[in-house]
């Protein structure tokens, strides 16, 4: 409690750390103000079916990460998560597209560049997702709209007012990246997943109180639980192999270069959260033809997977994520260029000859340590299905893993890293008595997840 309270007092004599810290709140709280802010024409006291439908599946994920604006039909209702999505395809079109990977040995003018890009698509899907939203928000909160509304001039104002509300989102992410602490980008979404907590926690315990299921020591072995999840996500993110690599030595003048041995830190979980996303998009395809089809037949064939506490539906879901994982691992980490590279800068992995030899070896030891993280992430995926099973409430079951908790884990580690940096910068001690924190190397899009 001591070094914590010294830790403390030592962030806040840091004038820089400080301001960065105090802008960091301020836009936090312009971003939790403006997800109160209801569209106008419509009613927030007659929202109740819309807040059913974004209670569990994958719109409740998306509520959970817009920090309750979804269900509030807030301005901010879409989020940051069009922009994480533009940026998903524009990194895919980089493995597969030779513009694209030209762009990416620009350096910093073909990043600008594609980050140009990210932003008209990032616009694109806006203009096609806010009317399907507002589409959905006539359905389910058909009285929640005044009666006296025209209905284009609403589908186009709310469009324009959805469409402005996530690029503001996108610059508040990058006005924290630029004045505040760590990524902003992750940081908004950190806010939203953790806006959610105190409700979920507070209901669980209410429940727990009221409805006889074990009481408060129920609860209270939840929370021990919830805190083991949370040490093994940790592990998982930051988990390496270091390659060691050595590079011959250059006497260039009187001085010289090179010599000594670096190394290579492979993630165990290179992929991050992005084969838990993919997975759970084609996991909720058996619900959407469920919602289309008029038959019987075939809603009972596929009934086995909509129930998320099912054991199908999780065996499945575990191993597209598995799945998933190679795949995501194989286009993101390229052995052969890592190869290139090391061989370009007069480097070499102790008795393993440069080149292709290299390359081979960097892909057995990532073929290697990807199958044990690709089950611990299955299983840090499927972990809320077993808190549902055992009578936690499903709001406060998605803290129990899947994407929310990775993102949550990672973002948390990034921001503390940031500041033990600045600590360390300036002669103080950091964060832990031993060792540092270390972050998930980020590159400052959705490639850190």
């Amino acid at each position: 409690m001591r070094k914590a309270i010294e830790t403390l007092k030592n962030i806040w004599k840091i004038e820089d750390l400080r301001q960065r810290i105090l802008i960091t709140i301020l836009f936090v709280a312009i971003y939790r103000f403006g997800s109160y802010v209801v569209l106008p024409g419509i009613n927030p006291g007659m929202l109740t079916q819309l807040h059913k439908q974004t209670s569990e599946g994958l719109l409740a994920l998306l509520n959970m990460f817009s920090g309750g604006a979804f269900s509030n039909a807030s301005i901010f209702a879409l989020g940051i998560m069009p922009y994480i999505s533009a940026s998903i395809v524009i990194q895919l079109l980089g493995i597969a597209v030779p513009y694209f990977q030209k762009l990416q040995r620009e350096g910093e003018s073909g990043r600008r560049k594609m980050n140009q890009y990210t932003r008209y698509l990032t616009i694109a899907i806006l203009l096609v997702q806010a009317p399907s939203y507002l589409l959905n928000l006539k359905m389910q909160a058909g009285p929640s709209l005044n009666a006296s509304l025209d209905w284009t001039l609403f589908m186009i104002t709310s469009t324009i007012i959805l469409a402005a509300g996530s690029m503001f989102i996108l610059w508040l992410g990058e006005r924290i990246t630029d004045k505040g602490i760590g990524n902003g980008i992750s940081f908004i979404i950190l806010i939203g997943i953790i806006a959610r907590l105190p409700q979920s926690l507070f209901q669980e315990l209410i429940s727990r109180m009221t409805d006889k299921t074990g009481g408060l020591i129920m609860f209270l072995f939840e929370i021990v639980f919830l805190l083991l999840v949370i040490a093994a996500a940790i592990l998982l993110v930051q988990g390496t192999r270091k390659i060691p690599v050595q590079y011959a030595k250059r006497i260039v003048g009187n001085k010289q270069y090179g010599g000594a041995r670096q190394y290579i830190p492979l993630k165990v979980n290179a992929a991050g959260v992005m084969p838990i996303i993919f997975a759970q998009a084609i996991m909720f395809i058996p619900i959407t033809f469920i919602g289309f089809s008029k038959s019987n037949e075939v809603s009972s064939f596929v009934h086995a997977f909509t129930d998320h506490t099912s054991f199908w539906y999780n065996f499945v879901f575990a191993v597209m994520i598995i799945l998933f994982t190679y795949f995501y691992t194989a286009i993101t980490i390229n052995p052969t260029q890592m190869a290139e590279d090391m061989k370009r800068n007069n480097g070499f992995i102790p008795g393993i000859k440069p080149g292709k030899k290299t390359a081979e070896y960097i892909d057995d030891i990532m073929s290697r340590i990807t199958l044990p993280g690709s089950f611990f992430l299955a299983l840090i995926a499927i972990m809320p299905a077993f808190a549902g099973i055992f009578g936690v409430k499903t709001e406060f079951a998605q803290f129990f893993g899947g994407t929310s908790l990775l993102i949550l884990v990672g973002v948390v580690l990034d921001t503390l890293q940031q500041v033990e940096s600045h600590l360390l910068m300036r002669h103080y001690d950091g964060l832990l008595k031993s060792g540092r924190i270390k972050g998930r190397a980020s590159t400052g899009n959705v490639a850190a997840y």
